[in-house]
């Protein structure tokens, strides 16, 4: 990876790593080594969201099925069937996006940029201090091999797209 723009690296972690916190987290890992500001996580968030909005049409088409599925007249929880995140998600980006396009300053944001590293260290402290190492392995050793295994394939793939695409 080219460690001068950290174009690559954002495009391999924004590809290849599936928590949106974790590529945050690698992604300002690989800024903060190389100095780099902020070019990496920028490309690497870019690229997680881009990914990620495909989870509203997804969401959309489940939530519209299960609610025709449902035929003998019980009443269908909305909160149940729809994750309301989505909604959270959307809002936050029309809000960014009209600001910005309204000529506020895109410095505004930094501490809020700040605030959400911070937020997501803390989730992955939080849930690193809940795993049971020893009962995951003892419940869940072949789920582990399977998620090493699947990632390590997604890894690869991304690596040879961006092969492929002559990113690096």
């Amino acid at each position: 990876f080219s460690t001068k723009s950290g174009e690559a690296f954002g495009i391999f972690a924004g590809t290849a790593i599936n928590d949106t916190s974790s590529v945050t987290a690698a992604a300002s890992t690989w800024d903060s080594m190389y100095h780099l500001q902020s070019a990496t996580l920028d490309k690497a968030v870019t690229v997680k969201l881009t990914r990620t909005l495909a989870i509203i049409p997804i969401t959309l088409v489940l939530s519209f099925f299960k609610l025709r599925k449902n035929k003998d007249g019980q009443k269908i929880n909305l909160k149940k069937v729809f994750p309301f995140f989505i909604i959270y998600f959307v809002l936050a980006s029309i809000i960014t996006t009209v600001a910005i396009k309204m000529g506020v300053s895109a410095d505004f944001f930094t501490p809020f940029k700040e605030l959400s590293k911070f937020f997501i260290v803390l989730a992955m402290v939080a849930i690193g201090l809940n795993t049971n190492v020893i009962k995951l392995i003892k419940n869940g050793g072949k789920p582990i091999i399977l998620g090493f295994i699947c990632w390590i394939c997604i890894a690869c793939m991304s690596l040879f797209m961006q092969h492929l695409l002559e990113i690096w």
